[in-house]
């Protein structure tokens, strides 16, 4: 499913130290609760002898969000998921995963301290990271002949739509998805060629 929000454009690590603590933030874009389990796998198995690892993500659109959540993983109650979230939903951005793994170095942080350097790590790696927009996409079924083969992939070619199933019987069916605001020049087109389409709703 394409996106008209902002996403992180991939995975991305930044380090930063606060009194000896080490704090390593990974931001990783995420559209499912599977997708996050096994970015927290990734991180627990890349430093099994990290103190914490703790995250938050929100899912869906910046504001609106349909799915967030945050854990402090042993940390005192509110000092780091919830700072993580914090600076998650003021960078407006969406289908995101931020963890930050903590090696503590000896000293204590207290609780405004751990606030700070949770929401900082946060900050640190979500400034660093590319983001994209997807725009919303069709997916139509075409239905041609041989001949009109061709002149669809070369259409699909030249306005960035991509070709996928192809089925071959008595004549040649395709699957297409396209940028949505190029629907009314691909439905001229295929009827120029007497071709049929159906809008997958």
């Amino acid at each position: 499913m394409s996106k008209d929000y902002p996403i992180p454009a991939g995975f991305l690590e930044r380090e930063t130290e606060i009194k000896k603590s080490r704090f390593i933030a990974r931001v990783a874009p995420v559209s499912s609760r599977d997708e996050v389990k096994a970015w927290l796998e990734q991180a627990r198995n890349d430093h099994p002898d990290a103190r914490h690892i703790c995250w938050a993500y929100q899912i869906g659109r910046p504001g609106a969000a349909a799915e967030a959540a945050m854990n402090d993983d042993g940390e005192p109650s509110g000092t780091a998921g919830k700072p993580i979230l914090g600076v998650i939903q003021h960078k407006d951005l969406g289908d995101v995963l931020v963890m930050v793994i903590r090696y503590f170095g000896g000293i204590k942080l207290g609780a405004g301290g751990l606030v700070r350097a949770y929401a900082g790590a946060t900050e640190a790696v979500l400034s660093g990271v590319e983001r994209v927009i997807q725009q919303p996409m069709s997916q139509v079924t075409v239905t041609m002949t041989f001949a009109d083969e061709q002149p669809l992939r070369h259409w699909c070619d030249q306005n960035g739509a991509e070709i996928g199933n192809v089925g071959y019987s008595a004549g040649v069916t395709a699957d297409v998805s396209l940028v949505e605001e190029r629907n009314q020049e691909f439905t001229a087109f295929c009827e120029s060629r007497g071709m049929g389409y159906r809008f997958d709703s």
